[in-house]
């Protein structure tokens, strides 16, 4: 897991072209602007979530984990938590590899994102995105899914 602040994002370039084309996205474009939905970058192998939702409970929240995918979350406007644990800190349901989804249970760590901050997760990376920091106020978030 890393987690900066876009302004630093040229540090991570060089973790792999596609996190350095995902990270030049979000810094060169109108993020406010960009239509809900999903937004084809490279196909299958680099592509856009933009969401807009109002944080929820933490007892709503599930934790989440993919295989075949890297996500790099970033907050656009509003404040959020995320949880973060380590796979092997969890108990895993079935993986649906349609979805590219593992839900797990189990205790973790939780984390504040406000807008013009990332994370990025990799496949070890459980996360619960999406937790009420306490902040009234929708969340604008720009999740960058990278194939592995």
């Amino acid at each position: 897991m890393v987690t900066d602040v876009l302004a630093n994002a040229s540090i991570y370039a060089a973790l792999g072209p596609r996190i350095a084309r995902g990270l030049q996205f979000l810094a060169e474009t109108d993020l406010k602007g960009l239509t809900t939905g999903r937004h084809e970058l490279d196909g299958q192998a680099l592509f856009v979530l933009v969401s807009d939702y109002v944080p929820k409970p933490p007892s709503q929240g599930k934790w989440e984990a993919h295989r075949r995918y890297l996500d790099l979350q970033f907050v656009v406007s509003g404040v959020e938590r995320i949880g973060c644990s380590p796979l092997d800190r969890l108990q895993a349901g079935e993986y649906d590899p349609e979805k590219d989804i593992t839900w797990l249970s189990g205790p973790g760590d939780f984390l504040t994102l406000s807008a013009g901050q990332f994370i990025i997760l990799w496949p070890g990376d459980a996360h619960m995105p999406g937790i009420d920091a306490g902040v009234p106020g929708e969340v604008r978030k720009v999740v960058v899914k990278i194939a592995l």
